[in-house]
């Protein structure tokens, strides 16, 4: 496996970089925008395919790289279903898994730091954000942080764990980069408590000043979404109460671009086609399924996903191979339940 752990020295915060092998798909948790030419660099020189960006909380000391590594490598952003963040590609919950290539993450939900703080689980290292830090816990006491749900995910969720699962935190201003969770559970001075509300006066009277970033990174966090009205004024997006006008015709073929798990939590618009978003390039170039049903049959391609992001990059890509009838459903799955529009399971 490929893992590695970069550090942005201006926030604290610490990205990873993981892969199964070379030349192989790449996922990143918590990336920084001001080191995103880093990342890509990185990402060229192992000869991986980024294909998914995740944020384990919205970060308050930071502006996010998922936006920028979203439009330069098209990748998948992924973050909790809570988030406030306005369009992310794929909204996760606990007891599913964040998978590429070779790999796949457990979800956690590990609220308390925020209401939105994820944790994830891979092969005996797990990715704990904010939520539990190396010899420290994430504050809480802004963006609906609760100490009372953070003693929970740490002490009946991430404490769990064996002893020996190393702690990769989002961020540490000590220089220390990796820890246990048996070492944590014996050293951590914040886990030093008898009982909940011996932890929720501890944190609940840490007087820590707000992050130098918060008024800037927080709005900037919550509007990472691709902009959909660009697609719109090129006269490629449908209403979802249009695309419901053109579901049964013959020359309309519907294609839900979500992963098999999404569909299977979220239902699926009747008689959809699912080409897989990864499988995209293969599907509309010269052969593939797709650029075959709209060349050989002169159907008309119309694309979803979640919430718009993946239909809105499969269009660009469709129009760019020469699929000039293809469109997308805006706001995706999200906006056709919204306007009442039938679903399968």
């Amino acid at each position: 496996m490929i893992f590695r752990q970069l550090f942005d020295s201006v926030s604290g915060t610490y990205t990873y970089l993981l892969a199964s092998r070379p030349g192989g798909e790449a996922l990143i948790i918590d990336p920084v925008l001001e080191r995103v030419d880093r990342y890509l660099q990185l990402v060229r020189e192992l000869d991986l395919r980024l294909v998914k960006a995740v944020d384990t909380h919205l970060h308050a000391d930071h502006i996010t790289g998922l936006g920028a590594l979203r439009d330069q490598t098209h990748c998948i952003t992924v973050m909790g279903e809570q988030t406030k963040a306005d369009v992310v590609a794929m909204r996760v919950a606990e007891g599913e898994r964040v998978a590429i290539e070779g790999l796949s993450l457990d979800v956690l939900y590990t609220p308390g730091h925020t209401d939105d703080s994820y944790s994830f689980l891979l092969e005996g290292r797990v990715f704990t954000g904010d939520t539990l830090l190396i010899r420290g816990t994430g504050r809480t006491d802004f963006q609906n942080g609760d100490p009372r749900a953070q003693y929970d995910s740490i002490f009946n969720k991430l404490l769990r764990l064996p002893d020996e699962t190393l702690v990769y935190p989002a961020h540490d201003y000590k220089g220390d980069t990796v820890s246990t969770i048996g070492e944590e559970r014996h050293f951590n001075p914040r886990l030093r408590v008898r009982s909940v509300e011996e932890y929720i006066d501890l944190m609940n009277n840490l007087k820590l000043p707000n992050p130098k970033m918060m008024d800037v990174a927080v709005p900037a966090n919550v509007h990472v979404g691709l902009h959909q009205e660009e697609i719109a004024r090129r006269g490629w997006a449908l209403s979802a109460v249009e695309a419901a006008a053109l579901c049964g015709r013959p020359d309309v073929v519907l294609v839900d671009l979500r992963e098999k798990s999404e569909r299977e939590r979220h239902g699926t618009i009747p008689g959809a086609l699912h080409a897989p978003y990864p499988d995209l390039r293969e599907n509309i170039g010269t052969g593939g399924v797709l650029h075959e049903l709209a060349a050989a049959t002169g159907k008309r391609i119309v694309f979803y996903c979640a919430f718009g992001e993946r239909s809105a990059m499969a269009v660009q890509a469709a129009q760019d191979a020469g699929l000039k009838t293809a469109c997308h459903i805006e706001g995706g799955l999200d906006a056709w339940k919204k306007a009442k529009g039938p679903v399968a399971r």
